[in-house]
């Protein structure tokens, strides 16, 4: 079965999005904004086959939180625990609403990066990559081989 998708077009009654709380200059956000979410779900879905059972998380939650326990270095446990502490992780993960549950248990992260594999983060990180050279944040460096 194919990941499931965040859904952003319902409100909730008494809470605000994150939109009207978070600082719009925060670096996950800005960084959440420039990268191509859609280019990696088309990557990652490939990877699924569609059949019975239950769908599995969102494609952006969970290399979400992959990306950014790869940035400040937790072990899965302390990466699902900052992520439901965190306002700005949930946010880069696509989450309009602070969520107050984990959204999956840390057992399932080394699964998804074993169905993710090299190539799969490789890909990610060319179109993480190529996020940053469009924004101007990193440049072309071009070197001269004789």
């Amino acid at each position: 079965m194919k990941p499931s998708r965040i859904n952003h077009s319902q409100g909730r009654l008494f809470e605000q999005r994150f939109s009207f709380d978070l600082d719009k200059s925060h670096p996950l956000l800005q960084m959440g904004k420039l990268i191509d979410w859609h280019k990696i779900e088309e990557e990652i879905d490939a990877r699924f086959e569609d059949g019975p059972g239950q769908p599995p998380k969102p494609v952006r939650l969970v290399v979400g939180i992959l990306m950014l326990q790869h940035m400040f270095d937790p072990s899965d446990e302390g990466a699902v625990e900052l992520w439901m502490e965190n306002p700005y992780w949930q946010a880069f993960c696509g989450y309009d609403y602070f969520a107050k549950e984990a959204p999956l248990h840390a057992s399932s992260l080394p699964k998804w990066r074993k169905r993710i594999g090299v190539t799969g983060f490789e890909k990610i990180l060319s179109i993480v990559v190529e996020a940053s050279l469009k924004a101007g944040l990193l440049k072309k460096k071009v070197s001269k081989r004789s």
